[in-house]
């Protein structure tokens, strides 16, 4: 959808100009339609304005150097020189290079003013096509892929603790562990990716037609939360593999734990793992019976899960008193399933959620204070 969106766009483009320019192939209209034609209409209202910026910096550029020397290999050294260090002080953001580029493009011929306003009105022919072709036909809402992303990433953390709690029953080599550790460090670029799915669809939802003000904002609030918390959870689930990596390091000659505990610990870390996908799964439920019924799942499994933790302290307890030898690993690991647990609290939830609503609220009204104010003697 996203190609024939861009492919119709460029030639509409090309189209327009053809009527409107001087120049016999005006392709910078369906260049800079190309380019502007973005996935969301925020983005590509932006684009579209860093783009035409950087065009017209670079056009001005260009007739002043034409205007005191003509095109030398000195000259166009100075003038790339010059547009590149002026680009990084108009804000044109990826499109520095396009500031020397037009330059470049409008000194090398011999009318150098009609050349260069014909550039800048091919420019603005492809922005406004662009802006307006997404403004006719309004682009997706990505929050459905976001929502899979969080899932997906949660899944995989669930796997995750389901292969580190499988081998606590058997004899772990240190080697084992360390892969497991390794395997954690590697949700850091799955985090990185969910990030960026999050940030498409925020983008999407901003001056988006089909989505509401305060419906949009709730749903940012609400998957960046949601992101938040597992991202915790990974550096925490980081940390729960260094702690099982260091205890497999002291303890190469006998099991990590005695079977009774270690098969309270594969329970626990199989029970977290479902309530962090329980968690995933409610933090993208958008349907109120499907979120509340997503919310007593979570409620039931953190219950289930805490109890198994009751369990398995008691039996780590005793196992200090008989044999008190890294008991520090012990409480450092029961330490990182009580953060995660907590981090996946439904209160403690709630109130992340209240706070960055809150914080949302203020932020608006610093930034609109007379926009608030009028709300407020409204009533709304």
């Amino acid at each position: 959808m996203q190609i024939v969106r861009s492919t119709a766009a460029a030639t509409i483009a090309y189209v327009v100009a053809l009527q409107l320019s001087s120049e016999p192939a005006p392709l910078t209209a369906p260049l800079t339609a190309l380019l502007v034609v973005q996935v969301t209409l925020y983005s590509t209202l932006t684009t579209g304005i860093r783009r035409v910026n950087s065009v017209v910096v670079g056009v001005i550029i260009a007739i002043a150097f034409s205007a005191l020397v003509g095109l030398t290999w000195w000259s166009l050294g100075l003038i790339i020189l010059a547009s590149l260090v002026v680009g990084r002080f108009v804000r044109v953001g990826e499109f520095v290079p396009e500031v020397a580029i037009s330059a470049m493009l409008v000194l090398g011929v011999t009318q150098v003013t009609n050349t260069a306003w014909d550039r800048v009105l091919e420019t603005l022919i492809g922005a406004i096509v662009g802006l307006l072709f997404n403004i006719v036909l309004v682009p997706p809402v990505w929050v459905g892929s976001a929502g899979e992303s969080i899932e997906a990433l949660a899944r995989r953390m669930r796997l995750l603790m389901l292969g580190i709690g499988e081998e606590l029953t058997t004899p772990t080599p240190v080697a084992h562990a360390a892969a497991h550790l390794h395997e954690a460090r590697r949700l850091d670029n799955d985090v990185a990716e969910v990030d960026a799915a999050l940030r498409q669809a925020e983008d999407s939802l901003r001056l988006n037609p089909r989505v509401k003000e305060e419906e949009g904002v709730l749903h940012r609030i609400v998957l960046r939360t949601g992101l938040d918390t597992l991202e915790i959870c990974a550096v925490v689930l980081r940390v729960l593999a260094r702690t099982l990596t260091d205890l497999a390091k002291e303890r190469t000659d006998t099991e990590l734990f005695p079977d009774d505990v270690a098969i309270a610990l594969e329970d626990l870390l199989a029970r977290v793992a479902d309530t962090l996908v329980s968690f995933a799964v409610l933090v993208t439920t958008e349907v109120s019976a499907d979120a509340d019924a997503a919310d007593e799942r979570l409620a039931g499994e953190l219950r289930a899960a805490r109890a198994v933790r009751d369990h398995a302290a008691d039996l780590l307890l005793q196992v200090v008193q008989r044999d008190p030898r890294q008991w520090q690993l012990y409480g450092a690991l029961l330490a990182e399933i009580d953060r995660i647990l907590d981090e996946l609290d439904l209160e403690h939830r709630g109130r992340r959620l209240m706070e960055e609503l809150d914080r949302h609220s203020r932020e608006r009204a610093e930034r609109r204070p007379r926009l608030s104010a009028l709300r407020d003697r409204l009533g709304v």
